[in-house]
This record gives structure tokens, sequence and C-alpha cells, in this order.
């Protein structure tokens, strides 16, 4: 629904910061690749394959995690946890060969803790820039690596209750490794000299309702750096609102006014507007296209439309051209227009999905949790274009870089091609 008060649109295209720019266009260096936006530099990709067919090397990978897999020129990096949880490692395996070039462990614990159903222990995804590798284990800590496999800095430090181990992924901006610290406790930002780990600035969230009985406030959802007017924001979803910052000082900007926790999927960009999350406490998740041009509460003004129901709990949506596409949780795909929010078409992709989209090479790749993944053309018609399955479950949302897929499921990472 349209607020009754509708702004212009920017003369200017928001784009992601050129901050989260790619090493080069064969890299998937972070989280929803180069721009965070789900969007791969990569061309002749595979519509087709199975457990023998276009599969270029299938590599076992030790332990259990739902991190993505980072592709930067011959490495892959993945974290894994072993030993339930207590041993906390960071992995690199040869592109070329799959086979395991590092396994760092980089935290022990007493106790891992519990977690939750759909999450692990080790779920936020590794970022590279240059020669350095970033690693995060939310409240269990975090570490920088050379991409030769030597440990630089770990730092545990931060201390904030994530009862089910955390999921949210770090962000490079500049000198700074940003990290999202939503816990039972605590909720807050914090950025990080990503040359030795020290705190840089801290920001507390403050938008967010006491409730009388222990219901946790904690959310997962990985921040993107825009540029708006000038200014690099870090439009971040937590309890209660989603709100941006200053990306140099941590100063709050802006924020959005809804009801619920537990806040997964990651804002895209398109045109002025950008597109966050609310997970209500009502169980409904909603979607809101808002212009982060403003100051203050902008939850009465700045709103261009709601996608009240069929938005994804986890999963990340996509911006193609001027269509957004959403597959939610239950396997539902939707495309909007992502201008107005008027709906082309709705079908059922089958499965439920935890893993983010991708758009490659002019297709659209759905990864399900029981293993089948579904191939869409982009457009205002649904259209599918192959169904294809793997032999486990695809909690991690899978990369592509140059012609290859990489694809992470609960026992192997597989990289596919065209054979």
């Amino acid at each position: 629904m349209r607020p009754v008060t509708v702004a212009l649109f920017f003369s200017s295209l928001l784009l992601p910061s050129v901050a989260e720019q790619p090493l080069s266009a064969a890299d998937w260096h972070q989280f929803r690749g180069p721009k965070g936006q789900g969007h791969a530099d990569a061309y002749d990709l595979p519509i087709r394959w199975s457990e023998t067919d276009n599969i270029t090397w299938k590599a076992p990978v030790p332990g259990n995690g739902h991190s993505s897999p980072i592709v930067v020129k011959n490495q892959i990096w993945l974290t894994s946890a072993l030993e339930e949880g207590r041993s906390l490692s960071a992995l690199c395996l040869d592109r070329s060969t799959g086979k395991i070039v590092h396994n760092i462990e980089l935290f022990r614990l007493e106790k891992s803790g519990p977690t939750h159903s759909k999450n692990s222990y080790a779920t936020p995804t590794p970022i590279v820039e240059k020669n350095r590798v970033y690693i995060h284990f939310g409240d269990r800590g975090t570490a920088c690596l050379s991409t030769s496999g030597e440990v630089i800095w770990k730092d545990a430090s931060l201390k904030y209750d994530q009862p089910y181990s955390g999921a949210s992924t770090p962000i490079l901006f500049e000198n700074f490794l940003i990290l999202t610290c939503d816990g039972n406790d605590s909720q807050f930002l914090a950025a990080l000299n990503k040359a030795t780990g020290d705190v840089s600035w801290k920001t507390v969230r403050t938008h967010f309702k006491t409730r009388e009985s222990a219901i946790p406030l904690m959310s997962y959802s990985t921040p993107l750096v825009v540029n708006v007017a000038g200014v690099d924001q870090i439009v971040s979803s937590a309890a209660d609102h989603a709100a941006a910052y200053d990306a140099r000082t941590g100063r709050e900007i802006w924020w959005l006014r809804y009801d619920g926790f537990s806040e997964v999927v990651r804002p895209v960009t398109w045109q002025g507007l950008v597109f966050v999350q609310g997970f209500q406490n009502d169980g409904e998740v909603k979607l809101y296209a808002i212009r982060p041009d403003g100051r203050g509460e902008i939850t009465t003004t700045h709103v261009e439309w709601t996608l009240e129901r069929g938005a994804a709990h986890v999963p990340s949506p996509l911006v193609i051209v001027d269509e957004l596409y959403v597959i939610n949780d239950n396997g539902i795909a939707t495309c909007l227009d992502a201008k107005t929010g008027a709906e082309h078409w709705k079908a059922r992709v089958g499965g439920n999905h935890s893993a983010s989209s991708l758009y490659g090479d002019g297709k659209i790749y759905c990864f399900n949790e029981e293993g089948t993944s579904a191939v869409l053309a982009p457009g205002k018609e649904f259209r599918l274009l192959a169904k294809n399955k793997l032999s486990g479950s695809i909690m991690a949302s899978p990369a592509a870089a140059d012609r290859a897929l990489y694809i992470r499921t609960e026992s192997h990472l597989y990289r596919i091609e065209k054979r």
C-alpha cells in the first residue's frame, strides 16, 4: 500500500557504494557477489546439471556450515564448525581441483551453545579484499587472515548474547570492517579497524520496544552500503526498525519503524529506492520500498510501497532491470514492478528456501533446502527453464564466477559448469 504522501524519486541512480566493488570481474568476494546484490559477472553458465552431469569437481567439506563460498583468483574460502560447534575454522580450497589448501582453526570454545535448525555455527560468509580474508563467527569472534593462511589478528571482545549463533556477514568500507551485533541483551553496530581489529566506532540501536516477557530481540541481516547525495550510508535491518548510519562515523541518519525481530534479508537497491525487510511479530514478513534521503523517522514520509504478503524471511531478493524478484521461504516466487510494487506474476517453484537466489548470464538461479535448483528466465512472464537435483541439502547461498556455479551442500562443495 502506497503512503498518502508520495515524493519524487531521486534524479540520480542509487548504487551500492564503490567500497563494495569487486577485485576483478571474475571474483565473488563477498556475500551475494561483487556488489552485494546477487548479480554475477559470469557467462556461459549451465542450465542443467545432476550428480553425473556438468560437475567439474565435488569436494567434501569437513564440519558443518552455511557460509557461502567466496571465489577470488584460484582460491575458494569457506567457514566451518567442527566438534558440534566447539571448533570454528576457516577453509581454503583450490579453485581448479577442490582440494583443501588451508584448514585453520581460529576459535575453540568450551561450550558451543544452542543453535537454530535454520542456522549453523559457521553461517557468516567470509569477505576478501586484496590479500586479506575477514572471518566472522558472530559473538564467538572475528579474525583477519592473509590469503596465504597466516592469522593477522583475532578479536572476541565484543560481547552480546546470540542464543542461536551468528548469521550476519561483515561488510568492508574504507578502513573499516563493519559488524552487525544484534543479540538478546544488546543491539549495536561496530566498525573495526581492518588492519588491527580495534574498535573504531560503535553505535547502539535505540528504536526497539521493551517487552515485558523475555522475547528476544536478535536479528541476522547483513547490511548494504549505498551512496545517497554523496554520503555513504549503512542500511541495516534490526529488531522493530531498519536504519541507516553514516559509514564513516556510525551516526544514525534515518530509521523506519515496524513491529518484529529476527530480520535476515540483506537490503537491495534500485534507482533511488532501497528494499528492506520487516519481520512482524505475528509471523508475517513485509518488504518496504523506501527512499533513503530522509532524516530521523521516515515511516510515514519515505515509504513508496510495501509488499504485505509473500515476502521472504530468509532469502534476499533480486532486482533485474525494472523488476524485483522475491523467492520466499515456502518456494513461492513473485515478480514485482520495482517502482510501484505491482505484481507481474506469482508461481510456485517448490521446496523450502533459505539460500538467496543469484542472477548470472541472463538467468535466475534459485536453490532450495532439499537440494533442488530452479532456473528461471527473468521477465514479466513466468518461465521455468530447468530444475536440477543434487544429493545434499542447500542452505548456503551459492556463488558464480567466470563460467561456473559453486554450490555448497550440507557435506560438499560443487563446481558446476558446462562439460
